[in-house]
């Protein structure tokens, strides 16, 4: 069994990184957000401005060029999000990224399973906290449950030019939320102090659970709101990377094979990361897949019952600050040659992200500094604090 503790280094992470050092305590901050280290100018650009993207057209002879799977017929492209074949429509779509509970009164949420990323991140009262990055949601009839936002969540989800979806927030995530290019829909004050919630009718109470975690909204509502808002259906070429991941082939699989630093890992245990949920992931080698735990319970979607699984697992340790005495946390999410683990086909690799302004893409480097390659499939992604362990065997 390894036990890995995250390495505070200020520039590049060292060659190794399985024999782990301790960290100081994080200072707390004045309750600024913009003194906390997360928030970064970035220029404005008007949205009746915004240029459209569009999948680059797929023919059979490029697909049998280009690709090694079969090729689903004309009018189909790769996903983004997770590199498997979906139409250009959905390509073109801009994804939802919905913030959910993990509380174990929360679970299941409906129609998480279909996140191409999924990431879970730590908030105040020692919970964590999801958002689910959802690329083909026009047809969904539930959706959620919806909890609100903080601020670190935007720097996450902008990066994918979504329609943002939460159930409010707080008060630092005021500055950036209010953003014309910020395009959220929030069921109530958007960011806890009475502010406007734009498409606030979108959602809808159910009875199966109690507040807070009965709010849902559905495709058509969200389609709804964006229309009276004015929000864009489409990728705003500014605003969107179609480039975000590289991904490798089926046939020619990321094995880690010979990568520096390679261990096995048939078990991912995030217990310390997310201490009340206990997190962790478990390789079914049939599937070639990491299957998710919430509780000690299988993580499922409510829709299809389906525990949720993972061909690529990262996880990102982020430098924080504790903002007040609510605990509310700044996590920067914009940061240079910070460290991480990648996982996939039961193997373990350090790795170093880089995330240079609010709309651009992380990016991910092995320790010879490529980067990272995934391999077809989802990506679950723990945004980890930068003084705690994850353990892996």
């Amino acid at each position: 069994m390894k036990k890995i503790q995250a390495l505070l280094l200020s520039g590049l992470m060292a060659s190794m990184l399985l024999a782990g050092c301790g960290s100081t305590e994080a200072p707390a901050d004045n309750g600024s957000s913009s003194d906390s280290g997360i928030t970064v100018e970035v220029e404005t650009i008007p949205v009746q401005d915004a240029e459209e993207t569009v999948a680059e057209t797929v023919t059979e002879e490029t697909a049998g060029e280009l690709y090694d799977d079969e090729y689903p017929g004309e009018g189909y492209v790769r996903s983004y999000l997770t590199n498997e074949w979906v139409t250009e429509d959905v390509y073109n779509q801009r994804p939802l990224t919905v913030m959910m509970p993990t509380d174990a009164a929360a679970q299941p949420q409906y129609n998480i399973g279909n996140a191409g990323v999924l990431y879970e991140c730590m908030e105040e009262g020692s919970i964590s906290r999801q958002l689910a990055v959802i690329d083909d949601w026009h047809e969904m009839e539930k959706i959620g449950n919806v909890r609100s936002c903080r601020l670190y969540y935007i720097y996450m989800a902008s990066e994918w030019d979504p329609i943002l979806v939460h159930f409010g927030g707080v008060y630092y995530m005021q500055d950036l939320i209010t953003r014309p290019e910020i395009n959220n829909i929030s069921g109530t004050n958007e960011y806890g102090t009475g502010g406007e919630a734009p498409g606030s009718g979108a959602f809808f109470r159910s009875s199966d659970k109690s507040a807070p975690h009965n709010a849902y909204t559905s495709g058509e509502k969200l389609l709804k709101a964006c229309d009276s808002l004015g929000y864009s259906l489409t990728h705003r070429d500014q605003y969107f990377e179609p480039d975000h991941f590289t991904f490798t082939s089926g046939s020619n699989p990321n094995t880690l094979e010979g990568a520096k630093g390679v261990d096995t890992a048939t078990k991912i245990d995030l217990s310390d990361v997310f201490p009340v949920t206990r997190s962790y992931l478990e390789y079914d080698e049939e599937t070639k897949t990491y299957k998710k735990y919430l509780h000690d319970s299988k993580q499922i979607d409510a829709v299809t019952g389906d525990q949720l699984t993972f061909t690529n697992v990262i996880v990102q340790y982020t430098d924080y600050y504790v903002l007040d005495e609510k605990g509310y946390l700044d996590m920067h999410m914009v940061d240079s040659k910070k460290d991480g683990y990648y996982f996939t086909q039961g193997k373990v690799i350090p790795i170093t992200w880089t995330k240079t302004d609010l709309y651009s893409p992380t990016k991910y480097y092995d320790m010879d500094g490529n980067e990272l390659v995934l391999n077809t499939g989802k990506t679950y992604i723990a945004i980890a604090q930068s003084d705690t362990n994850v353990i892996y065997e």
